[in-house]
């Protein structure tokens, strides 16, 4: 559903000059898995997910979703996915219904199919309290359950979410958690990015550790664990970040 193969993304810059903020990455991700990228701040992770979903064009390599390539058929891409990252906006003048079915729209849904998803959704969401709430009057937690709606409110196969859990509280951030998982049993395809070592082992399938645009490592918590012979992951991805800063300065 997602194969990503030698996926380099470069940017200028006056001080350092070139800089890879993905560095030749290759990985798949397929349908009913949750693949994780797990990496500091700055590590190439939104990166990766921007070019995924056509925000950024590659350098080089290969990027492909649902079988159309990221950069010559962006539309279709687009078509198969939905992207969710920490702070996506919610329209402050919109209510939670209006700003779901907007984004429906754009997607070019049929009526009679947009009002029943958004039934099905804002039941399913527990959002039928909000319906006619403004975005402005929205605790966090119910922005995050809209954003969550506007992501899938197509009911794409390919879920793209960036550090979703990112500024929240515990409960807020465990619901989120657990949709994401409740898609993944769905038969999607999600890539999920994270810095934090617990939802990792919670969530994901497999995972990528990724620092300054490479992959270091890859496979499940527990094959890493074995691999590198550490009892949880936050030891192995300390342990793998710094050999790498060490070879840099070698």
């Amino acid at each position: 559903m997602i194969h990503v193969q030698n996926l380099t993304k470069s940017f200028a810059d006056l001080r350092r000059g070139e800089v890879h903020a993905v560095d030749g990455i290759s990985f798949d991700a397929h349908p009913g898995e949750i693949f994780g990228l797990l990496g500091p701040n700055g590590a190439g992770k939104t990166t990766c997910l921007r070019i995924l979903s056509t925000v950024l064009r590659p350098t080089s390599g290969l990027a492909e979703v649902a079988g159309y390539d990221v950069a010559t058929h962006p539309a279709k891409v687009r078509e198969h996915i939905g992207f969710m990252s920490g702070n996506t906006g919610i329209y402050d003048r919109m209510t939670a219904w209006e700003l779901v079915e907007y984004f429906g729209r754009l997607y070019g849904m049929e009526e009679d199919q947009l009002q029943a998803r958004l039934e099905e959704l804002f039941e399913t969401l527990q959002m039928n309290e909000i319906r006619d709430m403004l975005g402005s009057k929205m605790s966090t937690g119910n922005r995050q359950r809209v954003s969550i709606a506007r992501t899938i409110v197509h009911d794409p196969p390919v879920l793209i979410f960036d550090e979703p859990t990112s500024g929240l509280d515990v409960l807020v951030a465990r619901a989120v958690l657990n949709t994401i998982a409740g898609l993944k049993e769905q038969g999607k395809c999600i890539i999920f990015s994270t810095h934090i070592m617990r939802e990792v082992e919670k969530l994901c399938d497999r995972i990528a550790i990724i620092h300054k645009g490479r992959i270091l490592a890859m496979g499940t918590v527990k094959e890493l664990e074995e691999k590198y012979q550490e009892p949880d992951m936050e030891e192995v991805f300390f342990d793998l970040i710094q050999e790498y800063e060490a070879q840099l300065t070698a």
